[in-house]
């Protein structure tokens, strides 16, 4: 069962700040990004699946953890599911996101589900259409849809305008399992659909502030 109460890693933990970066943690994939590289804007990841975050004035700031497929459809990807316990300090900036993040190509999505915030739930994002909701994992989500532009279409936009899929779940928590591979399925049910995806990683996302989060458990799992 996933421990609530678990401790961060107190070995072993590699340290990058002031870069966007990428790299392999483990059997998992990290990436550090930030649209001000001022140094403070860090991730510390080890070689179990957990990792620690900080950001100080770095504009839109994330960090996160999980697989990276590369481009595999979403019938051969199994049941994917996320496990995640975290704890935060300071603050946000506008906005924040804890939860699962990935894009997909067929076609260009860049896709979120949001299990907490520093702000308070729920929340809608960025006035998108509300498309419907679900429960999933014993809670309500509802399902939000639009169009934005922005450096992170060079995933498969070539960098112009994409499309975002969000989930936001209507009660905040910070332990919990989530199936992601579900969300997949009822967006799809209210007519968000996509395929070929590209990952699947735990994230925290921030629009400024000063803070710092630690997730001693951030797995992301596929099973057949």
């Amino acid at each position: 069962p996933l421990d609530c109460d678990a401790a961060m890693p107190t070995s072993s933990g590699t340290t990058h700040c002031g870069s966007d970066r990428t790299g392999r943690a483990g059997d998992l994939a990290w990436e550090l990004w930030s649209n001000s590289n001022n140094g403070n804007d860090c991730i510390t990841y080890y070689d179990t699946p957990a990792f620690s975050a900080k950001w100080n004035n770095n504009g839109d700031f994330l960090a996160r953890l999980g697989i990276e497929w590369g481009g595999k459809p979403i019938a051969q990807l199994g049941e994917i599911t996320a496990e995640f316990t975290y704890r935060k300090t300071g603050s946000s900036g506008g906005y924040s996101y804890v939860g699962v993040y990935g894009w997909a190509t067929n076609p260009c999505v860049e896709y979120y589900i949001i299990d907490d915030s520093f702000n308070g739930m729920p929340f809608n994002p960025w006035n998108m259409q509300q498309r419907g909701s679900a429960t999933i994992d014993g809670e309500v989500y509802k399902f939000f849809s639009g169009t934005t532009g922005g450096t992170g279409g060079s995933r498969c936009a070539g960098g112009g305008s994409f499309t975002q899929y969000w989930s936001v779940r209507q009660r905040g928590r910070s332990c919990g399992v989530m199936t992601i591979s579900k969300h997949f399925e009822e967006w799809k049910n209210a007519g968000m659909n996509m395929d070929n995806i590209l990952e699947a990683k735990v994230l925290v996302e921030t629009g400024g502030g000063q803070g710092t989060v630690e997730f001693p458990v951030a797995n992301v799992k596929a099973k057949l």
